[in-house]
């Protein structure tokens, strides 16, 4: 007997690459602790300056730069978190 799992066409999660979303969460998680929890929704200009902090990461990774001095994760993993937030408020009626 072979089973059934009726998931064509839901959202296929494996596509992820393995282990780069855990370093997105571990800059996630940094955050809320230093500003709080969704912090990120309520800041004034926020796609102005999510934009800028995302370029910033990447002209940073671009130049070879150590990890965030800070967080001591990747700038590639904050410039994802600030892209990601930037998609949201796009969706959600901020942009």
């Amino acid at each position: 007997m072979e089973g059934k799992k009726f998931d064509t066409g839901k959202p296929r999660w494996s596509l992820l690459p393995s282990g780069v979303v855990r370093e997105i969460i571990k800059v996630l998680e940094y955050g809320a602790i230093k500003y709080g929890m969704d912090n990120w929704k309520y800041v004034p200009d926020a796609n102005r300056r999510y934009y800028d902090a995302a370029m910033r990461h990447l002209d940073e990774w671009q130049s070879g730069g150590e990890p965030d001095a800070e967080t001591g994760q990747s700038h590639l993993a904050h410039a994802a978190c600030c892209l990601l937030f930037l998609m949201w408020l796009e969706k959600n009626g901020n942009a």
